[in-house]
């Protein structure tokens, strides 16, 4: 019996016991419907969802408690079709996944808390690939037991809510019960045992006196490793047989080695977080504060180090590291993140002005480690290294202040113009620690050295604005909202951006509606600063900040924001009954869009490089910058580059969203339906940069999300029965995969269109336990692994896949992961 079968077991025998000794019934969530009221979107008042100028997703707690991993950013993405999530980082990024709207950055979308910005992410994704340069904040430390509900707008609001709203906006709107509580269990696992996840949340609502509440929710998960491919080709060729590379005086150690266990996947990690939410009414002045505190404790397999890595001699094996026999090693990846916020302010009405003053702050530290790893540089010279390193730190301030008036006047139109005006101060700080002095001794450890002093830094910057916004009916039925918004920046000077959107209702049952605005984002100062060096097996790549000296000497300078400009147009039909439906197209286009440039190389498999970079072969050009930054290179790569953010590209994206619901009721049960599809096209439209954003970077882009996307979520309640039923079908995605560690290409890496199922069935055993179990990917589907490369394949050279060192591993983009299914068991407890 597996461990978390057992666990199920347990949870089940002690439901019992456990539900007799609190019977008291909590509150039922509310469901959404067309006439919700949202906040989102508009800065009126009163607004529903079927009633909105702006395309607004409404997402209920029940609907997200329906997601079998206890993860929020994975919720959306099976709810929402425009929300991609990151299904698996590399290195950092595996500890902070990202996940975007409408194809954009990760940092196109604005995320809010209660209506206030929430504070982005520390961890920088550097390395190239769809989610490259997402600094965005980390959907994952909102705990789903806190959220009330999720409202998504899915247009450009830039004008409205300031940088970051190229994509759209995610409210995330927390609980404020004052009484009543809950609890939650989960275990599951992937289909093939690995990944094992428990989690346990919590929810409670207290009242503070007779006009406040309090309202704290509790959330710990655990998750183990998962795998990818059955090998490594440094060690193995794709017959199974020794690598015909490996040197004579190690064949019989690697002919003994399994490697089919450390590539890829998800990393380990244990995440616990505390959110509350309160407020207090003190008779026209409303006090409200909310705030989280987060720990999470990770770690990630990096790739296989063989143990002629750390060997003073080739002929003789016993000088390798530490002892006789030594195999190899396989280092991992540590990260300890700290993260917490807190949001507080007052609200009321004087004059007929509403008024809202808040202040905020928010800070994510993360301090890396190497563990299990060795300085080769230091081991050769002195005989001795440490296994373990601390590599330096992550961190991540931001402070924000904000005044929002609003008030309606009567101007002689249909219904009262609201005018709304307000004023932002902002300040960001973000800094690079340094390591210890053995994680940067030369090349430092294996997998991931310390952060250098050239490396730390500590930057901030101050952004201000005001924006004035109008909403009218001028005549029944139509509906008009300006917005215009100033901002300025310390670091790069100052903007001005705005904002139409209109509706009109023909008839109670079909509008139109549409947008056109400006907007801009402003490059995260981890963009602007980043410097690190990332290593491989056998590469090593220096990231430049884009404004120092080694930049420049490649010709890039100080980054700038992006501008943008969105168009949308789309239709709401209310032909009768409960049934709702809306149609919306969009198109955006993104100029200056920043950008990670293709590695830069110098030295390709030990070849030096003589295309021409800034008037200088690329060799030279890349020695000069690496020489600038101070940074030694372990002499056992053969394969030496630099990257750097530029703003190099502009975009073009355009779509249409579909959404519709209808709830049926029968004799024996209700079904809600709810269909919702997404049609979405990224182009390179221009190309500032040349053979430094090549063929490959364009299709992280423009090829590695499905263009097409629907999902169909059916839900069907009897009595204390219910089951959900989640069809979805995602379209191929791509990737071009370039010469590398393999020395063939390019070819496509394709992700085949693929239909996937999510089912859970639920019951509710008493008025206070419910028992569910489901699957999420029902029929475990797994991006497919190509029988035959569309390239030859030299003597002793495995076909491995994604052009790194796995071998029969699928492919790592798309929208469905490679850990396949996943089956779980659930129980809530209500008090």
């Amino acid at each position: 019996m597996s461990t978390v079968t057992k666990t199920i077991c347990g949870f089940l025998l002690a439901s019992t016991a456990f539900t007799s000794a609190f019977a008291q019934e909590a509150p039922a969530e509310e469901q959404p419907a067309g006439d919700e009221i949202i906040v989102t979107g508009s800065r009126a008042t009163g607004g529903a969802v079927a009633d909105s100028a702006a395309p607004v997703t409404l997402l209920s707690a029940d609907s997200l408690a329906r997601v079998a991993q206890p993860n929020l950013n994975q919720a959306l993405a099976q709810l929402v079709p425009s929300f991609t999530a990151q299904t698996q980082g590399t290195d950092m990024s595996s500890f902070s996944l990202s996940a975007r709207l409408r194809g954009l950055s990760p940092n196109h979308t604005l995320v809010m808390v209660n209506g206030k910005r929430r504070h982005g992410s520390a961890i920088l994704q550097v390395i190239p690939g769809p989610f490259q340069g997402s600094a965005a904040p980390s959907i994952d430390l909102i705990p789903p037991d806190a959220v009330q509900r999720i409202e998504v707008l899915q247009e450009g609001a830039a004008a409205q809510y300031g940088s970051d709203a190229i994509a759209g906006v995610i409210n995330i709107i927390l609980k404020s019960a004052d009484t009543g509580a809950s609890m939650r269990a989960t275990a599951g696992q992937f289909y093939d045992g690995e990944g094992e996840t428990y989690s346990v949340s919590g929810n409670l609502g207290y009242a503070l006196g007779d006009n406040g509440f309090f309202n704290l929710s509790l959330f710990h998960r655990r998750n183990d490793f998962t795998f990818v491919g059955d090998g490594q080709i440094t060690v193995q060729n794709v017959n199974g047989g020794v690598n015909t590379s490996v040197p004579a005086a190690f064949q019989t150690i690697y002919a003994g080695l399994d490697t089919s266990n450390i590539n890829g996947g998800q990393p380990k990690s244990s995440l616990s977080i505390a959110f509350f939410n309160a407020g207090y009414d003190f008779g026209g002045v409303e006090a409200y504060l909310f705030g989280d505190i987060a720990r999470r404790d990770g770690s990630a397999k990096q790739g296989y180090r063989p143990p002629n890595r750390v060997c003073t001699s080739s002929s003789n094996p016993n000088s390798c590291f530490q002892r006789t026999g030594f195999t190899g090693f396989v280092p991992l990846q540590e990260v300890t993140q700290d993260e917490w916020s807190l949001n507080g302010g007052l609200r009321g009405e004087v004059s007929g002005w509403n008024w809202d003053i808040s202040a905020a702050y928010g800070s994510d530290i993360n301090n890396i480690y190497t563990t299990e790893s060795v300085n080769r540089s230091l081991f050769i010279q002195t005989g001795q290294s440490p296994t373990s390193f601390y590599n330096g730190f992550f961190k991540l301030t931001q402070f924000v202040t904000t005044l929002d008036l609003t008030k309606e006047f009567d101007a002689g139109m249909a219904e009262p113009l609201t005018v709304a005006f307000g004023a932002e101060y902002r300040k960001e700080t973000y800094e690079i620690g340094q390591g210890d002095n053995l994680s940067t001794f030369v090349e430092g450890g294996q997998s991931f050295p310390g952060f250098r002093a050239s490396d730390a830094t500590k930057t901030n910057r101050k952004a201000k604005a005001v924006y004035l916004n109008f909403i009218a009916k001028p005549v029944e039925n139509f509906t008009v909202d300006l917005a215009g918004r100033y901002e300025d920046y310390s670091d790069f000077g100052d903007t001005a951006i705005g904002k139409i959107t209109a509706r009109y209702d023909f008839s109670p049952s079909f509008a139109l509606r549409g947008t056109a605005s400006t907007g801009f984002r402003a490059p995260t100062l981890a963009e602007s600063s980043y410097s690190a060096t990332n290593v491989a097996p056998n590469s090593a790549t220096v990231q430049l900040p884009p404004s120092s000296t080694a930049s420049a000497i490649l010709g890039f300078g100080a980054l700038r924001p992006e501008k943008s400009t969105n168009f949308s147009g789309g239709v709401v039909f209310r032909p009768g009954g409960k049934f709702v439906a809306t149609l919306d197209a969009y198109y955006i286009k993104i100029k200056d869009r920043i950008a990670g440039t293709s590695t830069i190389r110098g030295i390709t498999n030990g070849t030096p490089q003589l295309n021409i970079i800034n008037g200088m072969t690329a060799f030279a050009a890349v020695n000069a910058a690496i020489a600038a930054r101070n940074v030694p290179l372990d002499s056992a790569v053969n394969t030496i580059g630099v990257a750097t953010f530029t703003n190099g590209i502009d975009t073009r994206t355009w779509g249409i969203d579909f959404q519709a619901k209808y709830p049926v009721e029968t004799n024996f049960g209700k079904f809600d339906f709810t269909l919702s599809a997404n049609y979405n096209k990224n182009d390179v439209v221009k190309n500032n940069i040349g053979a430094l954003f090549n063929s490959q970077a364009a299709s992280f882009l423009e090829t590695a999300q499905p263009e097409y996307r629907a999902i169909l979520d059916t839900i069907f309640t009897s009595g204390r029965f219910t089951a959900s039923l989640r069809q979805s079908y995602q379209g191929a995605s791509s990737i071009e995969v370039l010469p590398g560690v393999s020395g063939f290409g390019p070819f496509a890496a394709v992700v085949k269109a693929t239909p996937l199922t999510d089912l859970e069935l639920s019951y509710d055993i008493t008025d206070s336990l419910t028992f569910a179990m489901g699957a999420n990917n029902l029929f475990d589907k797994v991006p497919e692994i190509p029988g035959v490369l569309p390239v030859p394949v030299g003597a002793g050279v495995s076909p491995f896949i994604n052009n790194t060192t796995t071998i029969n591993a699928p492919f790592n983009h798309g929208t469905y992961g490679t850990n396949g299914g996943f089956y779980y068991a659930r129980m809530n407890f209500k008090f």
